[in-house]
């Protein structure tokens, strides 16, 4: 156990882009199950994850990270070197107004939602990987927006675009990886009211973490790449 880790902790998760919606509601979720939690932000300004740092006493650690900034990646990576955790968890991520088609996204606004939401995340996979150990779990918050079978609406273009490229970056990192024992999750959350959901998402963000964090839990040591929702059914591709 690192020094930095309470004894006494259920286990130890980096959670990567935890300052507010889904992420800091997993932050929550895991510490109220007695977890040690690493949980990032981007850029220097408070936010509620440090008065939930100020309230649990060493278990929630805070670290700042842009994860569109590959130096930064670097920086953390190097921060946390020789540190364990089982869970690796990447949540950030990114939307741009659901009625704008590809035929009518900017060429910047459609890079910056592919950086921030299939690039970046896979590059942060690729960095802290080596400090998850081979029966930990490395997890993704995909969307189930990304099922490219499931698409019967449309809108969303490009969020839907920017999953589905991540769940193939991640489909091809798992096939690189095959025969490990370490467990690989693509989580599709649903709708769920947070910024980045609305307002008028059915769920709460309150109801859907439990069940989000029990999959997770639920899948470790399950080896290979898993597309779940919360209720832990597969999604299709």
């Amino acid at each position: 156990m690192h020094p930095t880790t309470p004894r006494g902790t259920a286990g130890r998760i980096l959670l990567v882009g935890a300052s507010r919606g889904l992420g800091l509601a997993m932050v929550e979720e895991f510490l109220k199950r007695d977890w040690a939690v690493v949980g990032t932000v981007r850029g220097g300004a408070r936010t509620r994850l440090h008065d939930l740092a100020d309230a649990h006493g060493g278990r929630l650690e805070i670290a700042s990270l842009d994860i569109t900034e590959p130096d930064q990646i670097a920086m953390l990576r190097d921060r946390l070197s020789g540190r364990s955790f089982e869970i690796l968890f990447v949540n950030a991520g990114t939307a741009n107004p659901d009625d704008e088609t590809i035929a009518e996204v900017p060429i910047e606004e459609f890079a910056r939602v592919m950086v921030t939401n299939a690039l970046s995340p896979m590059r942060v996979v690729e960095a802290l990987q080596t400090l998850v150990p081979a029966d930990g779990l490395i997890g993704v918050m995909s969307s189930g927006q990304g099922s490219v079978a499931n698409n019967e609406k449309g809108r969303h273009e490009v969020y839907r675009a920017s999953k589905a490229a991540l769940n193939q970056c991640m489909r091809s990192y798992a096939a690189r990886h095959a025969g490990e024992p370490r467990a690989l999750v693509l989580m599709a959350p649903g709708w769920i009211r947070t910024a980045l959901g609305g307002p008028n998402a059915p769920v709460s963000a309150e109801e859907a973490i439990p069940k989000v964090v029990d999959v997770l839990l639920a899948q470790r040591g399950k080896p290979g790449l898993h597309y779940l929702d919360r209720e832990g059914r597969t999604v299709a591709w």
